[in-house]
């Protein structure tokens, strides 16, 4: 298998960061929380709370569409984050203004009349927090070993898929139980500010002087990305992340399709919030650890052929709130399989270097796929009904595998390899 060579942006003189003493894999967890509320929060809360309102689960998924595009188009403005400010100053400016994005989307009235400003309010705070997701990459791209880049993206996952769970669930009940609508956006904006704590316990990256200036600074980082492109690494996963496998993208809808299967509000909280988010954790954990033991693409493809089943199960299954609560639940495990085992592709195919830049290429083209497999499971729901929309997931995501394998494989014979070699 051929590997990435050292990072020429790390060999270049200019301004970079030397790799930190390494720190528990832990400490990203509690780092990227804030990720997974805002994600939680909008795809749980919000879209419960709209549905119940009469909007439909064609414009609800629009709006969760639409927080993706920051997401699908972050490695444009990446560069920023690899050579101006620290990483920890990009998290805590970050941070604060995801905290605030997520008190003001929970403010606005959950109704047909707000969803504009909702559009506005949900883009912006949702540009924000990639600079945090930025900073938070970079930190462990540089304080992890590579034989446990698994692991490290495995902890790096559950605390987004956690997040997620706990934004969506406590969100909800929050939502539910206390005496104004807000009340929710506050302590889950609150639990967010918190997690800067988690800045203590990692070091930032020894900065080198620069002497070429920001010109040069955007040279090595275009640089280093070309390095990763033309390498079969990474260009095999960057195909890999592009493709719909495993993209988990109906879980964006369990709580506006939650009424198919005569499951309540507060099952869809529970299920949705901290079930899914403890479960998911599990599943990243455990997909982690089993990506450092084995080739780390086939793994990733692996999780996605489980996801399929998973879908195609749910659609067959009886349309009760036992069933729900089931599929709801290993789905969400699956998806922590699929997090983890996309995590440690990327991290594998990086190096340091642009650190930052490079996660988020990945990372970009991988919500690609969650946010069209968005919308398709909207419009198939609206049109055909829930099972049609898990058959069609499952469907696009079983040939998304075979086109990579496909490609894989012809990559594989064009680049003259005469011993066995997984993908």
């Amino acid at each position: 298998m051929s590997f990435l060579k050292p990072d020429k942006l790390e060999q270049s003189g200019k301004k970079i960061f030397a790799p930190s003493r390494e720190s528990h894999p832990s400490v990203f967890l509690l780092l990227i929380l804030p990720f997974g509320i805002m994600s939680g929060y909008l795809t749980v809360t919000m879209a419960y709370l709209l549905s119940s309102a009469g909007v439909s689960t064609e414009k609800v998924a629009g709006l969760i569409a639409i927080s993706y595009i920051p997401h699908t188009w972050k490695f444009l403005w990446a560069p920023i984050a690899d050579t101006t400010l620290s990483r920890k100053t990009w998290y805590l400016l970050s941070v604060v203004i995801s905290a605030a994005g997520i008190f003001i989307t929970g403010a606005l009235p959950a109704t047909s009349a707000s969803m504009p400003l909702l559009t506005a309010v949900v883009l912006s705070s949702n540009l924000a927090v990639t600079f945090l997701a930025m900073s938070v990459e970079s930190l462990m791209a540089y304080s992890t070993p590579e034989g446990e880049k698994g692991r490290a993206g495995g902890w790096f996952q559950a605390g987004n898929l956690g997040g997620s769970g706990l934004g969506g669930g406590a969100g909800l009940w929050i939502a539910g139980h206390a005496s104004a609508s807000w009340m929710a956006g506050a302590a889950l904006g609150v639990v967010s500010l918190m997690c800067c704590l988690g800045l203590i316990f990692i070091r930032e990256p020894q900065a080198t002087n620069s002497s070429g200036g920001a010109l040069r600074d955007m040279v090595n980082v275009a640089k280093d990305l070309w390095n990763l492109a033309r390498s079969r690494l990474g260009y095999l996963g960057l195909l890999i992340c592009f493709l719909p496998i495993g993209s988990g993208a109906a879980s964006n809808l369990w709580s506006s399709i939650a009424g198919d299967w005569r499951a309540s509000a507060d099952i869809v909280a529970a299920v949705n919030g901290g079930m899914s988010g403890l479960v998911a954790a599990a599943g990243c954990m455990i997909g982690g650890y089993a990506c450092d033991r084995m080739d780390r693409k086939m793994a990733y493809g692996l999780y996605g052929i489980l996801m399929a089943l998973c879908a195609v199960g749910m659609a067959a299954a009886p349309r009760t709130p036992a069933m729900y609560i089931c599929f709801v639940v290993l789905y969400a495990f699956i998806t922590g399989l699929t997090y983890a085992g996309f995590s440690a592709v990327v991290l594998e195919a990086i190096g340091r270097g642009a650190a930052a830049t490079k996660y988020s290429l990945f990372a970009s083209l991988s919500n690609m796929p969650i946010a069209y497999m968005t919308v398709v499971c909207g419009w198939s729901h609206t049109r055909w009904g829930s099972g049609p929309m898990l058959l069609t997931e499952a469907a696009i995501g079983v040939a998304g595998l075979m086109v990579f394998l496909g490609l894989a494989m012809i990559s594989k014979r064009k680049a003259g390899l005469s011993v066995p070699e997984t993908i």
